[in-house]
């Protein structure tokens, strides 16, 4: 019995309209392998494409531990209080091994997947670098079309790139803990460069001083990297257990955002946000085609044991399998 393959019309009229259950189930769509469901999502984010677009776009990343569940539930509750519609795309590490992954933030985040006014999806990463599921972009969009003002997305922070990230949001968060020296010594340069503000987290009773120390090292580290034409990223500290300076963060993440529009930053940042998604879903079909085709999966096993062996070099090897895909 053949499938019967989902409405289009009807799916993006329930995300239109901000049911919930139509937009988790457009986001299985999303996820979906099937070269069938595949089509139907790209059908589906093409009609959706008018309404999107409109969201404030937040990455969020900081080492496992330093609280970023909390803060997004945190900051969460401050906005949905303002009325506004925040949606969370938290995406959970994945086992290399099984492919499993944990999927615990909404119980992290209690009281905002609770809310009406929000909406939480975990994902797997699925492996993929910089701790982002490979659909993020299609789900943000999905989010945007049902209403959501707010879309914040939560990385794993595991130490790997942070570019995806950065490169599909608008404002990049990143979240540390206090006392700084150790931390410090021990930053990606990549990730203080790609940040747009630094928040040190778990600034409450004791730690206040030290939270400060820690905010004064990461000062001195963006200095030393130099300012940015129209933003300087600020060092803020907050603690998300007793929600404090949480709306500051948001202050600074809205001045972030008048400053980008006055310069039209903010616009020329999405173009090329887009066109990077373009270059990076095209390299994904490339791959999946090496993987699926039978004629080009047979010629892998011999081209990679020959260059393990080194009797055939890795540019012949690709000159070879892009002269199969007729590139």
């Amino acid at each position: 019995m053949k499938a019967s393959q989902p409405d289009i019309a009807r799916l993006a009229r329930g995300i239109r309209a901000g049911e919930r259950a139509v937009i988790a189930r457009a986001i299985t769509l999303i996820e979906s392998s099937r070269p069938d469901h595949r089509r139907s999502a790209r059908q589906l984010l093409q009609d959706l494409l008018p309404d999107t677009g409109h969201a404030v776009r937040l990455g969020v990343t900081g080492a496992p531990g330093v609280g970023k569940s909390t803060t997004i539930d945190a900051l969460g509750k401050y906005l949905t209080a303002q009325g506004r519609k925040v949606a969370v795309l938290a995406v959970d590490p994945s086992s290399s091994r099984t492919g499993g992954s944990i999927l615990a933030d909404k119980t992290r985040m209690a009281e905002l997947a609770a809310d009406p006014n929000a909406f939480v999806r975990p994902s797997p990463s699925g492996g993929t670098l910089g701790g982002v599921a490979s659909k993020t972009r299609e789900c943000m969009l999905i989010c945007e079309a049902a209403g959501f003002d707010v879309v914040l997305v939560e990385t794993m922070g595991t130490g790997q790139s942070e570019t995806m990230v950065a490169d599909m949001t608008d404002f990049f968060l990143v979240l540390m803990l206090p006392g700084a020296g150790d931390e410090l010594q021990g930053l990606k340069k990549g990730v203080v460069e790609l940040a747009d503000m630094i928040a040190i987290n778990k600034a409450d009773g004791d730690n206040r001083a030290r939270a400060k120390a820690a905010a004064a090292e990461y000062r001195a580290a963006l200095h030393i990297l130099g300012a940015r034409a129209d933003w300087s990223p600020p060092v803020v500290t907050y603690s998300a257990l007793k929600r404090e300076g949480i709306p500051e963060i948001w202050a600074k993440v809205l001045e972030h955002r008048a400053a980008m529009l006055a310069s039209g930053e903010h616009g020329a940042r999405r173009r090329e946000q887009q066109v990077k998604w373009m270059w990076a879903m095209l390299e994904e079909r490339i791959a999946a085609r090496l993987r699926s085709d039978p004629a080009l999966r047979g010629k892998l096993p011999r081209l990679e044991a020959a260059v393990a062996d080194g009797t055939l070099s890795a540019a012949m090897a690709v000159e070879e399998l892009a002269a199969a895909l007729g590139i």
